[in-house]
């Protein structure tokens, strides 16, 4: 398996034949986007990859499509020339154009020539406190497993906080790798709330999760991040060594290989 960290939430995952993307994001810095609901990020950090050197991708795995931090204007303009979009089912219903929409225990199947059929299946995700789901809308992970398999090549958590719902996945799941969305996310409108995960929290998930490598994404690049990686990492630093010796931090557009998965 070999993944390629762009930025934010967008990652490369080359695993048995296949390319795929995570939550494309490729505009350049500086520009503000409103989230709704008086809450807006400002966009800091561009792509380490642009979209015109990406080449071939075979498939979107789209958690979210309705916050730009998860799908930018090129990440959605990316879209039309991907041949599979996986994403929520209200959002496939948006984006149209044949996307395929899951909710959470859904699955696909991704088949191509001259490589292993691969199950995409979505996984629950929270993007926010208990009972924000109106306000923040559906979110979803996704699980990547070869076909017939019950173990996962890739997990992808989506944006979401730790809750009982993701306790659960982890608890059952074994999968090679994990891609975990972090970044703490609050917004001055709502005060102390979270909308995604803190570094506290990913280490109770890892210390759940029977993963080989554990790899933290969409901690930077935009302003409504309150936890980046001296944050994360200060509360890596009190987890158990089982669970700290698993966190892979990737450098930002350079592709690395991880054992195992293909």
């Amino acid at each position: 398996m070999r993944l390629t960290h762009v930025g934010g939430p967008t990652v490369l995952v080359e695993v048995a034949g296949w390319r795929l993307v995570t939550d494309p994001t490729f505009d350049l810095p500086g520009r503000r986007y409103r989230f709704g609901w008086g809450t807006s990020s400002r966009k800091v950090t561009g792509p380490a990859v642009p979209a015109a050197e990406l080449g071939a991708v075979d498939a979107v795995l789209l958690t979210h499509d309705h916050h730009a931090d998860n799908l930018d204007d090129a990440g959605r303009a990316l879209l039309s020339s991907v041949p599979v979009v996986v994403t929520t089912a209200p959002g496939a219903a948006r984006l149209g154009a044949g996307a395929r929409g899951l909710r959470p225990g859904e699955t696909t199947v991704l088949t191509g020539p001259g490589r292993p059929s691969l199950e995409v299946v979505a996984t629950p995700a929270r993007h926010g406190p208990p009972l924000s789901r109106p306000v923040a809308g559906d979110v979803v992970g996704f699980v990547v497993r070869r076909a017939g398999q019950h173990d996962g090549l890739v997990w992808i958590t989506g944006d979401t906080v730790l809750f009982p719902g993701l306790r659960q996945v982890a608890q059952r799941l074994r999968v090679d790798t994990a891609v975990l969305h972090l970044g703490g996310v609050r917004f001055p409108v709502t005060g102390p709330l979270r909308y995604s995960m803190t570094g506290r929290q990913a280490v109770q998930l890892c210390g759940l999760l029977d993963a080989r490598t554990v790899v933290p994404v969409h901690y930077e690049g935009w302003s409504h991040f309150v936890q980046g990686r001296a944050g994360i990492e200060r509360a890596l630093a009190g987890a158990p060594d089982d669970v700290r010796q698993r966190v892979r931090w990737l450098p930002m557009g350079e592709a690395v290989d991880l054992a195992a998965g293909g």
